[in-house]
C-alpha cells in the first residue's frame, strides 16, 4: 500500500502519454485503415514491446547516457524522424487500398511480422519516448524504489498501451469507419502521411 500512490501517479501519466496523438497512434490508425484489424493489433503489440525496451534501458541507466550524449541522441532522433518521414511519404504516395467490405480481400495484407516491426520501430526510434521515461525514472521513481514496484509499473504501462492501441485498431476497422475510409481514402492517406512527415520532422529537430 505504501507505493500505491506512486503506481497510480505513474499509471495516470502514462495513460495521458499513450492516448495523446503521436507517431504510435498515427501508425496504428494507418495500418488498421489501410490493411486490416490484424495488422493494427500486431502494430499495437510492436508498440507495446517497444515500450519495454525503453523501460529496460532507462531502469539500467542507459537512458541518461542517451539523453546526455549529443551523438547518441542525434543518431536516434535522425533514425526515428527519417523512418516516420519515409512511412509518411509512402502513405501520401499510396495507391488505392486493398480494402473491401466483404471477406474477399483485393490484395496482400501486411504479415504479422511486418506490422509488428512497424509498431516496434516507430516506438523504439522515438527519442521523445526516451525522454518521457527518463523523466519518470528521475523525477517520480527513485533509486530506493523496490525492483518489484518498478516491474509492476512497467507491466502496467506496457499493458495500458497494448489495450489502448488494440481499441484504436478495433474502432478504425469497424465497417462504418471502413466505409468512410473507402470513400475518402486518398484524402485520409495524405492526411495521415502528412501527419507522419510532420512528426518525423519534429522529432528530427527535437532538442535534448
Amino acid at each position: 500500500m505504501e507505493y500505491l500512490p506512486l503506481i497510480s501517479t505513474v499509471a495516470f501519466l502514462n495513460l495521458l502519454a499513450v492516448i495523446s496523438p503521436g507517431p504510435d497512434f498515427a501508425m496504428t490508425v494507418r495500418n488498421s485503415l489501410c490493411y486490416s484489424r490484424r495488422s493494427g493489433i500486431f502494430t499495437s503489440l510492436g508498440i507495446s514491446l517497444g515500450l519495454g525496451v525503453h523501460l529496460t534501458y532507462c531502469a539500467a541507466g542507459i537512458g541518461y547516457l542517451i539523453s546526455s550524449s549529443i551523438v547518441l541522441f542525434s543518431i536516434i532522433k535522425l533514425l526515428g524522424g527519417g523512418y516516420l518521414i519515409y512511412m509518411g511519404i509512402a502513405s501520401v504516395l499510396a495507391k488505392d487500398s486493398r480494402l473491401e467490405l466483404n471477406e474477399a480481400s483485393a490484395g496482400p495484407d501486411l504479415t504479422r511480422l511486418q506490422a509488428f516491426k512497424m509498431g516496434f520501430l516507430t516506438n523504439v526510434l522515438n527519442p521523445k519516448v526516451t525522454l518521457f521515461f527518463l523523466s519518470l525514472f528521475t523525477l517520480v521513481i527513485s533509486n530506493s524504489t523496490p525492483k518489484i514496484i518498478i516491474l509492476t509499473i512497467s507491466l502496467i504501462m506496457i499493458i495500458t498501451a497494448l489495450i489502448w492501441f488494440i481499441i484504436v485498431s478495433i474502432f478504425f476497422t469497424h465497417p462504418k469507419i471502413q466505409k468512410g475510409f473507402l470513400k475518402y481514402e486518398k484524402v485520409i492517406n495524405r492526411t495521415l502521411g502528412g501527419f507522419l512527415i510532420f512528426l518525423g520532422i519534429k522529432i528530427a529537430l527535437t532538442l535534448r
